[in-house]
């Protein structure tokens, strides 16, 4: 199954020297890209999002499937979305969730179209996976492609370094590029293990010599490199598949430690230096806690830096009456405010500007209880499939992630 690709910001389509597709330019879900891999219609009758019974629906269909469903919900999903799932977590740990529940038969990912795809790879072959909606992907993700990383190869070998070069990829990818990782020796990270799988990829070789092709969020992999490995800047390079040889020199190419992908964040890359700056005048003694995927310049202004998981647990760790800044997805931020009101921690969205995860956002409550309904009237929606290939190196890649130390 396929799912579409998220809308691109346009003022990097401009600066990607490419021009915006229809999908960029209008509602997602209501045009196809033709050049896309990922179609955007979602079959089914959908449950009108004013039906004041969906509650009442969603819990009736999930007890109906009883042990037969496992429910998995992404911290960046709606509250009335979260209140269905069985777990709540981030991309991984909700795939190895659901890879310890054998006895379900359809896990129900509500996240976005690549963690559907690593919960596909890691559970057993008789569990189908199922995205309530086929147009939740995400745009980091779909910034590279199986083509473009190919081509990518292709200059390095010609440059006479690729058999120096180690490939890591971040979660927040498709399986096709988690198995272009596998099968040319690389691993997967997280945002909370980048530092170790960097570490290992660095061991694979001659150290002073060995280089890490990063994919595809280029502000985690620069900003791993430089705060918590003592790189320096200069020994980053951006690789963008948009330009012949990744707008890079075969000079540039030899000497660089990171070779990063061209890619981001369309939530965490929205924050800026300014953000900081005017959170911290705005409230004074403010903490500003930040996601790695954010620019390096706002890491490096932030207080506290770390992944999904590691800002839930520095927030149940504060003390009363602190204040925090949080540059992460709003539905978390708002979800975590709430939940601290309570003790006094004032937790606020680090830009003034709202933003959602659009593409995770279209998981709501009609998709949700359109896919339970459908699954208790023995009617299979919106499988997520991996081919056996793919499947075979990107587990390869994630299994050297797991064994990580």
């Amino acid at each position: 199954m396929t799912t579409a690709q998220s809308p691109v910001d346009l003022v990097d389509l401009v600066d990607l020297e490419v021009q915006p597709t229809p999908l960029a330019l209008l509602l997602l879900g209501r045009e196809a890209d033709p050049k896309s891999e990922r179609g955007v219609e979602c079959p089914g009758d959908l449950p009108s999002p004013s039906d004041p019974d969906l509650v009442e629906r969603a819990r009736a269909a999930k007890e109906k499937l009883g042990d037969k469903v496992f429910v998995l919900g992404h911290h960046y999903q709606r509250d009335e979305v979260i209140q269905f799932a069985d777990v709540t977590g981030d991309s991984f740990k909700l795939a190895r969730d659901a890879a310890a529940r054998p006895d379900a038969e359809y896990i129900v990912f509500c996240g976005v179209h690549f963690m559907a795809e690593s919960a596909d790879i890691l559970t057993g072959d008789d569990q189908k996976v199922v995205l309530p909606d086929l147009a939740a992907g995400c745009s980091m993700a779909d910034m590279a492609t199986a083509e473009q990383v190919a081509e990518c190869w292709d200059v390095l070998t010609e440059a006479g370094i690729a058999e120096q070069v180690v490939p890591v990829s971040y979660m927040n990818s498709s399986a096709d590029i988690k198995a272009f990782t596998g099968k040319h020796g690389g691993t997967i990270c997280t945002s909370s293990n980048a530092k170790r799988a960097l570490e290992w990829a660095y061991a694979q070789g001659d150290p002073a010599s060995t280089k890490v092709l990063f994919l595809p969020d280029q502000h985690l992999g620069r900003n791993t490199a430089v705060r918590d490995m003592g790189f320096s800047l200069d020994d980053c390079v951006v690789y963008n598949p948009h330009k012949p040889n990744g707008g890079l020199t075969v000079e540039q190419l030899r000497d660089a430690k990171m070779i990063l992908w061209r890619g981001h964040c369309s939530v965490h890359g929205r924050f800026s230096l300014e953000s900081v700056e005017d959170v911290r005048a705005r409230i004074p003694g403010v903490n500003v806690l930040v996601h790695p995927e954010c620019k390096h310049e706002v890491v490096a202004a932030a207080d506290y830096v770390g992944s999904t998981e590691h800002i839930i647990k520095t927030l149940e760790a504060a003390p009363a009456g602190s204040k925090w800044a949080i540059g992460t997805e709003l539905n978390l931020v708002r979800r975590l405010a709430n939940r601290f009101a309570a003790e006094g921690k004032e937790i606020v969205f680090l830009d003034k500007t709202v933003c959602f995860c659009s593409t995770m956002n279209r998981i709501d409550l009609p998709h949700l209880v359109w896919t339970l309904e459908s699954l208790a009237e023995g009617n299979l929606v919106n499988q997520i499939q991996v081919d056996r290939e793919t499947e075979q190196f990107a587990k390869m890649a994630l299994e050297r992630m797991l064994a990580l130390p």
